[in-house]
């Protein structure tokens, strides 16, 4: 009995998420393909010139708008930004720092803060209740 590898393919969205990149930003014959697992491997390890120039200038999906601002996904719904960006318009609203941009950078500081503050919480609970055994 033989068996018979099938190769994975992904939709283009799954591997436009998986790069990092927004998928209507890529060229036609990527968003109307399938990628295989071996295909987004060769994307990752040696990005084509079309990767590369989205990646440096955008337009950058929201999950990468949000990390480069440094606030939450749904931080930018609350500020107003639903579209993809690109980087000189990041750039310019780092620069231009509106109060909801400050706020919620504020907000995940705190967010961020109390992560590390329960993470500590449990360390020490784990480790006492590893000693009492």
């Amino acid at each position: 009995m033989t068996s018979h590898q099938t190769t994975q393919t992904m939709k283009p969205a799954t591997a436009a998420k998986k790069l990092g990149v927004y998928l209507q930003a890529t060229p036609a014959e990527f968003q109307e393909g399938v990628v295989s697992r071996n295909e987004l491997n060769a994307l990752q390890t040696d990005p084509p010139q079309w990767l590369q120039d989205l990646r440096r200038n955008g337009p950058h999906p929201r999950p990468v708008v949000a990390a480069k601002l440094g606030v939450s996904i749904a931080g930018l719904a609350r500020g107003g930004v639903t579209d993809a960006l690109t980087t000189e318009q990041i750039d310019a609203l780092k620069d231009e720092n509106p109060s909801w941009l400050r706020q919620e950078r504020a907000t995940q500081a705190e967010v961020r803060k109390e992560a590390v503050r329960i993470k500590e919480k449990n360390e020490a609970r784990e480790t006492k209740s590893g000693s009492d055994s």
